[in-house]
């Protein structure tokens, strides 16, 4: 009897201590991310590109086999652009799908803009999954973890999150941009919190609407790893943004001939108490001195294996990236 109850203690303590996943796909220079909560459930943050004999499609669905998963549970488009939302058809022809969400229709219009609407709508048909619409301050109810909209459609969340709201000395080394009327600064941003630890993504929101969440306060605080934004390209990447919320560690989904700008990478580089950036392609861009070590990218070839980046976040604060072409992990200890 007492070895019975040991043994079911060992796998409720098990279970409790399974770590936040998060898997970086090589979608070359578009964006998608798959989160697995300490739950089990799962979120897709977009779906990459579209065409390509189905390369994104079957690369999310490698991920999400390695993550053990039979269906993703949520799939967050975060704005309507072809490296975003272009596979999101490849993608329900792999893979079951439970909720969509978005930040309403399309902002955009003309003729891409109605094939993407479209092909969005289609893949919701087919999936018939259920849709849901969120705004700043909503809570995405993926268990285990709370992942906050800080941003979307163009408004952001007007009152700092928990122990943030304190004034951003960056502010002053950055100034507003001429506006940007596209999607890019609609995109859908979040916090991830899980425990101790905070992961942040904010897409490809650009450098107004960054400098709008951390200036003349910080409404978001300190994060643990930072996906920089817009692939580092430097439309975005505001220094008063990268330098205000402190990574520790940044993850840069760039391709080898998009985003990964020198200007961008610079300020991530230079952020303070940054311990090192990886990235998803090694920017020809940036060239040697730009890049971090070979060792802390993914594809170091245009033309690579799509290899990802993995971060195994616990809920002390603590968490590993590892990347899937040389095998090598780096652990950094909590705050």
């Amino acid at each position: 009897m007492l070895t019975r109850l040991v043994l079911s203690f060992l796998l409720v303590l098990g279970a409790v201590a399974k770590p936040l996943t998060i898997y970086f796909i090589d979608v070359e220079g578009g964006q998608s991310t798959l989160i697995v909560s300490p739950s089990g459930q799962s979120m897709l943050v977009d779906v990459g590109w579209p065409g390509f004999n189905g390369r994104d499609g079957d690369r999310i669905l490698k991920t999400a086999k390695k993550a053990g998963l039979k269906q993703i549970d949520y799939v967050l488009i975060t704005h309507y652009h072809l490296d975003h939302v272009g596979g999101v058809e490849q993608l329900v022809d792999r893979v079951k799908v439970g909720t969509f969400i978005t930040h309403g229709p399309n902002t955009e219009t003309g003729k891409q803009a109605d094939v993407l609407s479209a092909a969005l709508e289609r893949a919701i048909k087919t999936a018939n999954a259920k849709t849901l619409v969120v705004k700043p301050g909503d809570s995405i109810p993926l268990k285990g973890v709370d992942v906050k909209v800080v941003a979307a459609r163009g408004d952001r969340i007007m009152n700092a999150l928990p122990g943030a709201g304190q004034p951003n000395s960056f502010c002053s080394q950055s100034e507003q941009k001429k506006p940007d009327p596209s999607e890019n600064a609609r995109s859908i941003g979040f916090l991830l919190t899980s425990g101790k630890f905070r992961f942040i993504d904010m897409a490809d929101l650009t450098n107004n609407k960054e400098l709008e969440l951390v200036c003349p306060n910080n409404l978001i605080g300190d994060v643990d790893v930072y996906l920089t934004t817009h692939h580092g390209l430097d439309a975005s990447n505001a220094l008063p943004f990268v330098h205000g919320v402190k990574p520790r560690v940044a993850v840069m989904n760039n391709g080898a001939k998009k985003g990964g700008s020198p200007p961008a990478v610079k300020i991530v580089r230079e952020t303070p108490g940054l311990a090192d950036l990886w990235m998803v392609h090694y920017s020809i861009d940036s060239g040697k001195e730009g890049n971090p070590p070979d060792t802390f990218i993914a594809n170091l070839n245009e033309n690579d294996e799509g290899f990802g980046i993995r971060v195994t976040a616990e809920t002390n604060g603590s968490f590993a990236v590892y990347n899937e072409r040389n095998k090598f992990e780096k652990k950094y200890a909590a705050r």
